[in-house]
């Protein structure tokens, strides 16, 4: 994190901004307009994109994924226009806690993962297309999104290091310890063998 230059109320309230606009569902959103049916109680129970793509529609997943990086974006832009750098990082970490425990579904949502790239683009982009391209890598190796999802996140802090992005280090140790949180049912899966691979309906 960048050395403390906002206030306690500054802060708070890029949190409490950033945490909103992440909390918004799109995966819900998204399959319930186009009636694919109740995203609850379809494969994972997930509320992502890689769940969205269970039920047979690409359009809706690729809407959830582009959208669901996109709040994670717009939180660290429109903070950036306003606020110095400690509180657009704290924006960018409320808006990550805020798509995976959105108050609309009960503080249960989504791992968190698109969000998490979303942020990382906007706030500094080489890091963010070397996570992309991390993912895309051991997903296209492996189809696992979830393994891929761990290893993007898991090498996001070393990345940062060594392409000079220090002051990124820590959010990228924060946002990695709560995508594994998110996936510790993941990956006990991973480790059992009975992961669900991309495109699966399972």
């Amino acid at each position: 994190m960048p050395l403390f230059e906002s206030s306690l109320g500054v802060v708070s309230l890029w949190a409490l901004i950033g945490y909103l606009l992440g909390s918004v569902p799109f995966g819900v959103l998204i399959t319930r307009s186009l009636g694919l049916g109740n995203l609850r109680e379809i494969g994972s129970g997930n509320i992502g994109a890689t769940n969205v793509l269970r039920t047979g529609n690409k359009k809706a997943a690729v809407a959830t994924l582009v959208l669901d990086g996109g709040k994670g974006a717009l939180a660290v832009l429109l903070a950036r226009a306003f606020v110095p750098e400690d509180a657009v990082q704290i924006a960018a970490l409320a808006a990550f806690v805020g798509h995976c425990f959105p108050i609309w579904l009960g503080f249960r949502g989504g791992k968190g993962v698109a969000t998490f790239l979303g942020i990382l683009l906007a706030l500094w982009w080489p890091l963010g297309v070397t996570a992309c391209a991390t993912w895309l890598v051991i997903a296209a190796l492996f189809r696992y999104s979830s393994l891929a999802a761990l290893l993007a996140a898991g090498l996001a802090p070393v990345w940062a290091i060594l392409m000079g992005y220090g002051v990124a280090s820590l959010l990228c140790v924060a946002l990695a310890l709560l995508i594994y949180l998110r996936h510790s049912a993941n990956i006990a899966r991973l480790r059992a063998g009975t992961e669900s691979r991309i495109g699966s309906k399972g």
